[in-house]
């Protein structure tokens, strides 16, 4: 144990006289050769030199604090959580992150040109026969988290790419990074170039505020350094769906708050949980950020806050559906590539619509599943054709196909005071729109009709086709647009609201959504050349496309006109 200690201690002295020697414009070029001129002096107005950081290991926090004595370091604080250095450690030692109980402490060091700095301390605490001795030997001999930091002095995203990108000038790639929300700082790790002469290996940029955005872009860059770190991450996928949706059910979110900590026992009964299976969750939730762990408990974030029952945009019921009906059906997805045939039908005996139907508990669940990505809808009310049918001198109706529980529909009305509405849908779901309209105070201007596509009401201003088209094939498709097309005044304006899919192979929601429509309905997201030619073959055409939040889009459709002679 002596000789731990000392060991520990001696890289912790050197540490501190590297902090006091070192100032921004001198240590850059050592990290950096051949930085110099305008680029230096742009990145000396931009950052400055914090800190450096080591990874020590006591036994506990009283030897921590001798050791930081040893040191003439003022030990302040207990330590707080390290979220990014413990998920490093259980990649690396393929542990468990919650088994790793790694603290950041910051004492203070006045440099030789009177800045004040710190040296950053990760203590993983090692007890005597905890198994973490291999762990503790590897990283002393390897000196995978001792690095030398940057605060960015503007947190503006524009400049945060201009340093990431003058350090990949200069030889630096990217190693990692994470944002902290017990601290809400974001930080980006990069491996030093090659040529490196400050001793250092890794920098550190850490930015206050919350950057992970741009931190992804970062992260996706020493992802494909790092395939096999990559795989098992998304490998773990799973989990997290898992994790989210027993959080959900067990309406833990419900029991916590966004300001002061509760502590797991407490949760746990008010949950019905298990404390220390409970924590176990907590922590991993933390990790992924719906939760934050600090000394007085655990707390919920804006994230977390979404799987609250009720709350303003609450995303519980899609929590409970993915984690549920849709998750045990996706076990099936190879059949579903190997044969054609739907995996939801192949798992259950039926097509999703029919299965949820029967189920009066999962046909609402579906419906505020539907509800739950709600955030697609905001801006829709204010498209032109809705504003014009609004400033009609006799207002204009509204026909909602296949509406579910009125929750475009309701927004519409709220927003145009002169316009009216009818919702189209199957009797259980009318029954719900009737109700949950009439509590928003739109009942009486809402007429409400349960039947099929077949039974589109003619005479409307606006159709609203909303994420209805990706449930079905091309040919249903047609025959669901044609419909629509009988009904439609000539006058009138269709406005198909779904993801689609990008022609250019970019990341989007609507690659995720294919591959689940596939899956569970038999259904599909298309490009917008293949939307085209669906209303061509139902003689309509697409005048017009407007993004949405969450990957969606408005498609403005009108009759087409008839081919001049």
């Amino acid at each position: 144990m002596i000789t731990t200690l000392s060991g520990d201690t001696s890289r912790l002295l050197a540490t501190v006289d590297f902090v006091k020697e070192q100032d921004t414009a001198a240590l850059l070029p050592l990290l950096f050769p051949g930085l110099d001129g305008p680029e230096l002096r742009t990145l000396v107005e931009h950052c400055r030199f914090s800190h450096a950081a080591l990874l020590v290991f006591p036994s506990d926090e009283a030897e921590l604090r001798a050791m930081l004595g040893d040191c003439g370091l003022v030990a302040g604080p207990p330590p707080r959580p390290s979220v990014v250095v413990r998920e490093r450690l259980a990649v690396r030692h393929r542990r468990r992150a919650d088994e790793l109980d790694v603290g950041i402490l910051r004492p203070a060091v006045v440099g030789a040109d009177g800045e004040h700095r710190t040296v950053e301390l990760f203590a993983l605490t090692v007890p005597p026969g905890s198994g973490l001795e291999t762990v503790a030997a590897y990283e002393r001999e390897r000196q995978h988290e001792a690095h030398v930091a940057f605060d960015v002095v503007s947190p503006d995203p524009l400049v945060l790419r201009g340093l990431c990108a003058t350090f990949a000038r200069y030889g630096a790639t990217p190693d990692g990074g994470g944002y902290n929300p017990h601290e809400n700082g974001t930080v980006f790790y990069f491996g030093a170039a090659a040529e490196a002469k400050a001793g250092y290996r890794r920098v550190e940029l850490y930015v206050p505020g919350d950057h992970r955005d741009v931190l992804a872009d970062h992260l996706d860059e020493h992802r494909a350094r790092q395939p096999a770190e990559t795989l098992l991450r998304l490998l773990t996928g799973a989990w997290t769906t898992q994790a989210l949706a027993t959080f959900a059910q067990l309406r833990v979110p419900d029991a916590m708050d966004g300001e002061r900590g509760a502590g797991v026992g407490k949760l746990a009964r008010e949950t019905g949980a298990r404390p220390r299976n409970l924590a176990t969750l907590l922590r991993y939730l933390a990790m992924l950020g719906a939760v934050e762990e600090g000394h007085d408990g655990f707390r919920l974030t804006e994230l977390g806050a979404l799987l609250r029952a009720g709350a303003p945009g609450s995303m519980r019921a899609l929590a409970l559906m993915y984690g549920g009906p849709f998750y045990a059906s996706f076990a099936g997805l190879g059949h579903t590539v190997r044969t054609g045939e739907v995996a939801f039908e192949h798992v259950f005996g039926e097509n999703h619509f029919d299965h949820f139907a029967r189920d009066p508990h999962l046909a609402e669940l579906f419906d505020q599943s539907m509800a739950a990505g709600s955030a697609m809808f905001d801006p829709v009310p204010t498209h032109p054709a809705l504003t014009a049918a609004a400033e009609a001198p006799d207002g204009g109706t509204v026909v909602d196909v296949a509406g579910g529980n009125g929750e475009l529909l309701g927004r519409v009305l709220a927003a145009h005071p002169r316009l009216n509405g009818v919702l189209l849908e199957r009797p259980h779901a009318v029954e719900t729109a009737r109700r949950l309209l009439k509590e928003a105070g739109h009942g009486t201007r809402c007429d409400f009709l349960a039947g099929d596509f077949a039974d589109v009401p003619a005479g409307g201003d606006v159709y609203l086709l909303s994420r209805v088209l990706h449930d079905w094939d091309d040919e249903r498709c047609r025959e669901i647009l044609g419909h629509c097309a009988r009904a439609m005044p000539d006058h009138a304006d269709l406005l198909v609201v779904e993801r689609v899919l990008p022609s250019d192979g970019s990341v989007s929601l609507a690659t995720a959504w294919d591959l689940h429509m596939m899956c569970n309905v038999g259904g599909r997201e298309r490009q917008a050349a293949h939307f085209g030619r669906l209303f061509a073959d139902a003689g309509l055409a697409l005048v017009g496309r407007v993004p949405l939040p969450l990957d969606g889009n408005v498609l403005h459709v009108r009759k087409a006109r008839p081919a001049s002679a």
